[in-house]
């Protein structure tokens, strides 16, 4: 019996991001990306080991956590990988039956099931390991009420005044990509079949995602009802260093390399982003002058898409439109996806190579190439 049958997947509950310094990363999401910041847990919340903001936009809920002494235990994940994702978080309905059917099936375990309780409620969670030191954590918050979870409070007003919250339009995370070691996306691929009981939805290898330089290969899975994806890369052999490549040595081994967040007018929300200065990657002009013949007939202005340097593809049911940011990190890292789609279920396999190719102009520029 599969996983997601016995003990169905609800959807991505949240995702949680460990950074240096959680407050002014909260100030970046909040005035670049539009979220609003809804919840504080920290020393005034009587949290003592850490600080944690909570920001949400659409069905998209962000947890910054900074550690606020150094023998916080994932302190140490700063020096490794910088600011990063450190956990996906996936509502389930019962959080013991989850981490136990997953240990039956092979996971390993990061944190035993956990209930927290405050005046609102029961919070549980608990954790399993995936690609690196990244996790998963099952979550029930059926029987919690309060704003997030207990040890969070709601912002204080004095500290970011909802008069000034401006959401750019963004709806839910629609994939969350992983990059893996070379010869490790197979594995990956298996351990969500047999553990989460997610299927393969698609697979790319070099004749796909291939410039002069650089290749990689990817694995799209899926749970049943297709509300969570996860294309997972891994590096193919080139003449130089792969975007992948780079993102491994920089981050110091697998994690999280991109979220893609989906909107239903990707022209409005990229626009307000620029305004609030979030860099996007570009592609030569001249990859508009076939898109029309490639693609056929779209609701959008092809003069605004080339305006703002978005990418057009289309599978048997559909369009898509797609942006991609450069690197959020100093380290060439982490990096943000914004998706419209008007009935596509793919993943823009007919922009590989020109997304590809403005990722290596940008590595380059960096001397990483």
């Amino acid at each position: 019996m599969a996983f997601d049958d016995e003990i169905p997947l609800r959807r991505i509950d949240h995702v949680r991001f460990f950074v240096g310094n959680a407050r002014q990363s909260a100030y970046f999401y909040r005035n670049a990306f539009g979220f609003d910041v809804v919840a504080y847990a920290g020393l005034e919340t009587r949290v003592r080991h850490e600080a944690g903001y909570v920001l949400r936009q659409g069905d998209i809920t962000f947890v910054l956590a900074s550690p606020l002494k150094g023998e916080h235990p994932e302190a140490k994940r700063l020096i490794t990988h910088g600011d990063g994702v450190q956990s996906i978080a996936l509502e389930v309905d019962n959080v013991r039956a989850a981490y136990d059917a997953a240990l039956r099936r092979g996971a390993t375990g990061v944190t035993s099931p956990t209930a927290l309780v405050d005046e609102y409620g029961t919070y549980e969670f608990a954790e399993i390991q995936i690609y690196g030191d990244t996790t998963h954590t099952f979550v029930d918050r059926s029987r919690y009420e309060g704003v997030f979870a207990p040890g969070y409070k709601p912002i204080d007003p004095e500290r970011y005044d909802p008069r000034t919250f401006r959401p750019v339009g963004l709806k839910a995370i629609d994939h969350i990509v992983a990059n893996v070691d070379d010869g490790k996306m197979g594995d990956w691929v298996d351990f969500y079949n047999k553990v989460l009981g997610f299927s393969l939805l698609v697979s790319f290898d070099d004749k796909d995602i291939s410039t002069e330089y650089s290749a990689l290969m990817s694995k799209v899975v899926a749970d049943g009802p297709g509300r969570i994806k996860f294309p997972i890369n891994e590096p193919a052999k080139g003449r130089r260093k792969s975007q992948i490549e780079e993102f491994l040595d920089y981050y110091g081994g697998p994690g999280v390399q991109h979220i893609a967040m989906s909107t239903d007018d990707i022209i409005a929300s990229v626009r307000a982003m620029i305004a609030n200065d979030v860099s996007f990657l570009k592609v030569p002009r001249t990859y508009y002058d076939l898109v029309s013949e490639r693609v056929g007939p779209i609701d959008e202005d092809i003069e605004d898409l080339a305006n703002l340097g978005i990418l057009i593809d289309r599978d048997e049911e559909g369009y898509l439109l797609q942006i991609f940011t450069k690197p959020v990190e100093d380290r060439p890292t982490l990096f943000f996806e914004i998706i419209q789609r008007h009935g596509a279920q793919s993943f823009g396999k007919g922009n590989f190579k020109a997304l590809f190719e403005a990722i290596e102009r940008e590595q380059e520029l960096r001397g990483t190439l």
